[in-house]
C-alpha cells in the first residue's frame, strides 16, 4: 500500500511532494504566524516546565491530520498531541494500518522564546518500518526528504554524512541527563570522556538532520517516543550514516528499546558512541 503509494507512477515525485506542500502548509497557516507572537494563554505545560504545548502545536497537528489522511485514505496518524489526549493512540504504531508519525513543532521550547531551532517532523511508516520522512525548519528555510532505498535530500539536493576524520573529537548530542533514570544517566555520563564532546540537545529533529548533513557527529537519547526519531533516524541512515540502541538492536519506533540509543555519521562514529555509553552504565 505504501509503496503504491510513494512510488505508484514510475518517475514521479508527486505523492513525495504533495506531503511536502501538506507540511509547508500547516507551517505557513498553524504556526509561523504564531511565531514571536504567542499570548500567554496560548502555552501550556503538560507534563512540567520543560514539557509546553502551544496553540501552533495543536492546530498544525490537526491540519496535518485532515490533509495526511486525505492524501493516503485508510492511513492514521500519531500525533504528539493526540496521544498526549489518548495515550491509546500510539497502539497504532503496531497496527495494520499505515501510520503518519507527526510532530507539529518538535523544538517548542525554542519555539516559546521565539528562536528559529525548531521543525516540524512527519515520517510514513507500516509494520514498524519507516519508509519515508520529512523535516521542514521553516524559519531556516530547509525541507529535508528522505525515502527508503532511495537516499536523502535537503532542499532537493542529494545529502551525504561522510565521516569524522581520523583523531578529531565528537561532536555528540545528548539527552539531558537530569531527565531520566539513574541506570541511563549513568551510560550518558560516560560520553564525558576523551574524545567526545558532548551537548545538551535542542531540536531533535534539527540534531538529526545536523548529522545527516555531516555537521554534527552523533546524537545520544535516552527517550524514544517515535514523533521525536522516527523521521530523522530515516533521514541519517538514508544520508549513509547508523543507528543502534545500547544492546545493539536498531531502535524500534513501538518501542521497548534498550536506552539510550545513537545516531552517528557512519558505523564506526555510532560504535565509538555506544562504547562510551556502556562504559558509562
Amino acid at each position: 500500500m505504501i509503496d503504491d503509494f510513494l512510488y505508484g507512477t514510475a518517475g514521479s515525485a508527486g505523492p513525495l511532494a504533495e506531503v511536502e506542500a501538506a507540511v509547508r502548509a500547516a507551517a505557513a497557516a498553524e504556526i509561523m504566524p504564531r511565531h514571536r507572537k504567542l499570548a500567554a494563554h496560548e502555552i501550556i505545560e503538560k507534563s512540567g516546565p520543560h514539557d509546553l504545548v502551544t496553540a501552533a502545536d495543536r492546530l498544525a497537528e490537526e491540519h496535518l491530520t485532515a490533509a495526511l489522511t486525505k492524501l493516503l485514505p485508510g492511513s492514521v496518524v500519531v500525533g504528539e498531541e493526540a496521544v498526549h489526549a489518548d495515550p491509546a493512540v500510539y497502539d497504532a504504531l503496531g497496527g495494520d494500518a499505515p501510520v503518519w508519525i507527526v510532530d507539529p513543532v518538535d523544538g517548542t521550547r525554542q519555539f516559546v522564546r521565539g528562536e528559529a531551532g525548531f521543525c516540524t517532523l512527519v515520517a510514513l511508516a507500516l509494520h514498524g518500518e519507516v519508509h519515508a520522512s520529512w523535516t521542514y525548519a521553516p524559519v531556516l528555510g530547509e525541507m529535508a526528504v528522505a525515502v527508503r532505498g532511495r537516499g536523502a535530500t535537503l532542499n532537493g539536493a542529494p545529502m551525504r554524512s561522510g565521516s569524522p576524520a581520523p583523531g578529531d573529537v565528537l561532536n555528540v548530542a545528548m539527552s539531558h541527563p537530569d531527565y531520566t533514570t539513574e541506570a541511563q544517566k549513568r551510560a550518558l555520563l560516560g560520553l564525558r570522556t576523551e574524545g567526545i564532546a558532548p551537548r545538551p540537545c535542542g531540536s531533535a529533529g534539527l540534531e538529526y538532520l545536523a548529522v545527516a548533513r555531516g555537521a554534527q557527529d552523533a546524537v545520544a537519547f535516552n527517550w524514544e517516543l517515535a514523533w521525536d526519531h522516527a523521521a530523522g533516524l530515516l533521514l541519517v541512515t538514508e544520508a549513509g550514516g547508523a543507528q543502534a540502541t545500547l544492546s545493539g538492536a536498531p531502535y524500534r519506533i513501538a518501542g521497548g528499546n534498550d536506552l539510550p540509543f545513537t545516531a552517528a555519521r557512519d558505523e564506526a562514529t555510532a560504535q565509538r558512541v555506544l562504547a562510551a555509553l556502556r562504559a558509562g552504565g
